[in-house]
């Protein structure tokens, strides 16, 4: 009874917890905050001293005795204690720093996590104030978030390129049939900016395009290299009638990753697939864990929890 009071002070959120930025999906409102998974903190008593932009602004200027950290490595909490204060500061501040704060909170996971790792994630959420703690995997997330039709009987692939992690699977029926969590990820990941406009991201794209093209293979081939090998290993696990529906429809790429001019082209060529760039690449797993919110009872087969 106590818990369900509580959740009438809070509206439900997703929470995509990126290495390099986190982003928070508010029921019923979208997405409300896109902030760098930093967190800045005194050295010696390692006191929180700033969260998200105003942490990023500290990064290189900090005096000896401030230190300016991202909790988050490959997509998994590093640090525990610091990754809990970024969760509890992100889910007051979209809740205006209510103290009556106790939402059921929905957090998208790599799919190469370990349960050790699952539980860490789980556990700062809930020390935050989560009510209740749902995980999703992120290709599930980013597939839901891009629209692809996961209930179907039929085979949907994802690759979602983030800061930490690549994220590649097929599904069907509402399930995963195959997934592959790559702990690899380009730089130029990373330098995209929080809270990107459509302008901005056009200044993304239009910088790569005036990149030399020895400097974007340079960031590309590795990653696209193990996606390659990656997709091809899908292909020869899943069954021969999802492989037939993989050859029609290819996939569909997310993640700040799929921003870098010529990466469908390059993996459609060595894939030999057709290959889709999402409309909102940068919030397919926040929209994701909000698709999976609004519809919850038809979606709770999709959660890493069941």
């Amino acid at each position: 009874m106590f818990n369900q009071l509580l959740g009438l002070f809070s509206n439900d959120i997703g929470i995509d917890l990126g290495t390099a930025n986190t982003l928070v999906y508010v029921k019923d409102k979208g997405i409300v905050l896109r902030e760098p998974s930093v967190v800045a903190v005194h050295t010696g008593s390692r006191k929180v001293l700033a969260v998200g932009d105003e942490a990023k602004k500290m990064l290189g200027r900090t005096p000896g005795n401030i230190t300016a950290i991202r909790p988050m490595k490959d997509g998994v909490i590093a640090d525990f204690d610091i990754t809990e204060a970024m969760l509890r500061y992100f889910i007051k501040k979209v809740h205006n720093n209510s103290k009556i704060v106790s939402p059921r909170v929905v957090v998208a996971i790599p799919s190469g996590i370990t349960e050790v790792e699952k539980r860490a994630v789980k556990e700062s959420a809930t020390h935050a104030g989560a009510r209740e703690v749902i995980t999703i995997l992120e290709p599930m997330a980013a597939a839901l978030g891009v629209g692809l039709p996961v209930d179907e009987p039929a085979a949907n692939m994802i690759v979602d390129i983030g800061g930490g992690t690549t994220e590649i699977a097929i599904i069907s029926l509402s399930g995963i049939v195959f997934s592959k969590s790559i702990r690899v990820a380009p730089r130029v990941v990373i330098a995209i900016p929080s809270g990107i406009t459509e302008v901005e991201k056009r200044a993304v794209k239009e910088s790569a395009q005036h990149a030399g093209a020895r400097d974007v293979l340079t960031i590309v081939e590795p990653m696209a290299a193990a996606i390659v090998e990656a997709v091809r290993a899908a292909l020869e696990r899943c069954p021969p009638e999802l492989s037939a529906d993989l050859v029609d429809r290819g996939f569909v790429m997310a993640g700040g990753g799929s921003l870098i001019r010529g990466i469908d082209k390059l993996l459609s060529e060595k894939t030999g697939l057709p290959v889709t760039v999402s409309d909102d690449p940068l919030s397919a797993v926040a929209n994701g864990t909000g698709v999976f919110l609004n519809n919850i009872d038809e979606l709770y087969r999709v959660a890493a929890d069941f």
